[in-house]
């Protein structure tokens, strides 16, 4: 300790490669395990085995024409094309025998209106299906029964923002809230549940916070069933987005749940040959497997961790080759010290005790460091970028344990070296 006190610039340049290489380790390995608690959330969130089919909507100026006129004046009908409907739900349901779970859904925007308040809010029809397929909780109330589902009951189910908004100092259950043009009874409150705008829409996850949850019937029976065209579909008139000319799907997405995660792409092959064979021979659908495109981010999430964690390695490998080369040119400017000891009895185990203790204390001293500012850098990283930084104890104990090797490993060739001096020729050295 007198050694590396009595050289305090040396010694914090020495250690310097291990405290940035220990800081770097546990900044890399923080953000490597914020991703990886992003993308579990997020397969939670898309429910575990889903196939996704939402339909493909094509714009079309001349969609309310009844035939349309070719370059030789001639007229070629269109074809009707059906969209995604509860029977196609149904089918895919009783024809594939892997299919567990089926939660058809159709999400509307409408204005929600209670005691003078008045606010636009999701309006999503599904089956009590939905739940369970994203692991949806209620934190009041009860899900719809089996009565309410098949006569399409004016009733729903609320996200925590549409208590907030409308029920704020009072329990919802049981009290009246109209939606467009339905009056609905609250009979249940969902827990809160994040979800990232990535997630929405690339893996087809609903926004559950701010949405009025109705079965799927009431909608259909009670608001507007897209399938039946009416003359506000062609005149493309109110307030809600997704009425439009061109969207004649009575459903906006069907989930599937598989229950054999292994048959997925099979089970999406399956489906996409039958919903061809149901809608004439047109793919007018998409199918998505949100946990594969999961698996395949976090694939690749994993490699980008390896590749920055092996980066982060390199600064102690860098340190420890530092120490070694500090302590090298310590070995040379102390030759005459090391005589001195070996001339009064000192063994050339003791001398090599010396120096590795030496370096080991840098390096120690350097990994504990590093550590506090790997812990504040992961910290800074997100209240800067609000990226998720997680810090693992395991982090922490192999940087630092690592660190610690370091020192000791990169400290033997100069302590060797040390005790390897001829006593005579040191003593006369200057």
């Amino acid at each position: 300790m007198e050694a590396v006190f009595a050289n305090k610039f040396r010694s914090i340049l020495t250690a310097l490669g291990i405290i940035f290489g220990v800081a770097a380790v546990i900044a890399m390995m923080a953000i490597g395990n914020g991703a990886q608690q992003e993308i579990l959330e997020q397969i939670k969130m898309v429910g575990v085995n889903n196939i996704v089919i939402t339909p493909i909507i094509e714009k079309d100026e001349n969609a309310g024409a009844a035939a349309a006129e070719s370059e030789n004046g001639s007229t070629n009908k269109k074809k009707f094309i059906p969209g995604l409907t509860l029977q196609d739900a149904a089918s895919l349901q009783q024809i594939i025998p892997g299919i567990g779970l089926v939660s058809p859904e159709v999400v509307y925007t409408a204005f929600a209106v209670k005691s003078g308040t008045r606010s636009q809010v999701k309006f999503s029809g599904v089956m009590p299906a939905f739940f369970e397929v994203f692991s949806l909780d209620l934190i009041q109330g009860e899900m719809f029964s089996n009565y309410q589902v098949e006569n399409g009951q004016p009733v729903c189910i609320i996200g925590p923002e549409v208590r907030a908004k409308f029920f704020k100092n009072e329990s919802p259950l049981g009290k009246r809230l109209k939606c467009g043009d339905v009056w609905l009874e609250v009979i249940g409150v969902l827990k809160s549940r994040e979800v990232t705008q990535a997630a929405t829409k690339e893996l087809g996850v609903s926004e559950f916070n701010n949405t009025v949850f109705v079965p799927v019937k009431t909608i259909l029976m009670r608001y507007r069933d897209r399938s039946l065209i009416t003359q506000a579909m062609l005149m493309n008139t109110g307030e809600d987005q997704a009425t439009n000319k061109d969207n004649h799907n009575q459903l906006d997405k069907i989930i599937l749940q598989v229950t054999d995660s292994e048959k997925m792409t099979v089970t999406a092959s399956v489906i996409k040959r039958i919903l061809k064979r149901r809608h004439g021979g047109e793919e007018n659908f998409e199918i998505k497997i949100p946990e594969l495109l999961l698996r395949q981010e976090q694939r690749t999430k994993d490699i980008f961790n390896i590749v920055l964690g092996a980066i982060a390695s390199i600064s102690l490998i860098v340190g420890g080759i530092g120490i070694m080369n500090i302590m090298l040119a310590s070995v040379m400017e102390r030759i005459r010290e090391i005589g001195v000891r070996m001339a009064m009895g000192a063994r050339r185990t003791d001398i090599i005790f010396q120096f590795i203790a030496e370096a080991t204390l840098i390096s120690i001293t350097g990994g504990f460091i590093g550590v506090i500012l790997g812990v504040i850098l992961a910290k800074v990283i997100m209240q800067i970028t609000g990226i998720l930084t997680i810090i693992s104890m395991l982090s922490i104990v192999i940087s630092f344990g690592v660190s610690a090797t370091v020192g000791i490993v990169f400290g033997l060739m100069p302590a060797r070296k040390a005790a390897h001096q001829d006593p005579v020729t040191s003593l006369r050295h200057d």
